[in-house]
């Protein structure tokens, strides 16, 4: 049965930020030249029209693969962008989805609708479509302050990693200009209590550091017995 309105119906669509990431490089922002007006020629996310009777996150994840061919990945949803002005074809609603995955395990492909997609990093951007640089940069806050307060990106690192290579990932993604103090850094890591220790480096030519572990189950424990203020206080170091 069908309902008379009198309200019109905008257009729902779905944009992905997707960030990348790989031990000792630049966090890097995955996107797409596209192909069609309006804004054929420039840069944008990956995205699309959601279909009718589609979940939002489906059409994500589809829209994604289509454009990119990057696929079986965790998304979360990051916020509506519905700005009346935001798309020249009319009214149009976004929901955007954001991610951090390891880029060398995600290879990408021009599909539908893309002239091109690769990888950029998050400070050497392209004019974007759209609204699409507000998104990025919703994205990119979500991401910085996410990572403060709660362990994130660890499954960028080697299974056994370095504090070296825990603080440059930190560093990546918080965009820092200048390295983080290294003491205070280490300090307030080692202190939330979630890394294990698992040994030193072997065949190397500097003097060899300790190989840490992420320790999911106690962090899991410790969010479960409402230890989330420890948590916080662990990561929350000062910039």
């Amino acid at each position: 049965m069908s309902f008379p309105s009198e309200y019109t119906r905008p257009a729902v669509t779905v944009d992905c930020v997707v960030f990348g990431y790989a031990v000792g490089k630049q966090l890097k922002v995955l996107l797409i030249e596209r192909l069609n007006e309006p804004y054929a020629g420039r840069w944008a996310l990956p995205g699309g029209f959601v279909e009718e009777n589609e979940p939002l996150e489906t059409a994500a994840l589809r829209e994604l693969k289509e454009e990119t061919r990057v696929q079986n990945i965790f998304v979360e949803q990051l916020y509506t962008f519905g700005s009346p002005n935001r798309d020249p074809r009319g009214r149009v609603i976004t929901i955007a989805y954001y991610a951090l995955v390891n880029l060398e395990e995600h290879p990408v492909h021009a599909g539908t609708d893309a002239k091109h997609a690769r990888w950029f990093p998050v400070d050497e951007l392209p004019l974007l479509a759209f609204d699409h640089q507000l998104i990025l940069e919703a994205a990119l806050n979500r991401l910085r302050a996410k990572i403060r307060y709660q362990p994130i990106g660890f499954e960028l690192l080697p299974e056994e990693f370095t504090l070296t290579q825990l603080q440059e990932l930190y560093e990546a993604i918080l965009g820092v200009r200048q390295a983080l103090n290294k003491r205070n850094f280490r300090s307030r890591i080692l202190k939330m209590g979630v890394l294990k220790e698992v040994g030193i480096q072997e065949h190397v030519a500097h003097r060899p550091a300790r190989l840490y572990r992420f320790d999911s189950e106690i962090y899991h424990e410790m969010q479960e017995s409402k230890s989330k203020e420890l948590i916080r206080r662990g990561i929350d170091f000062e910039i």
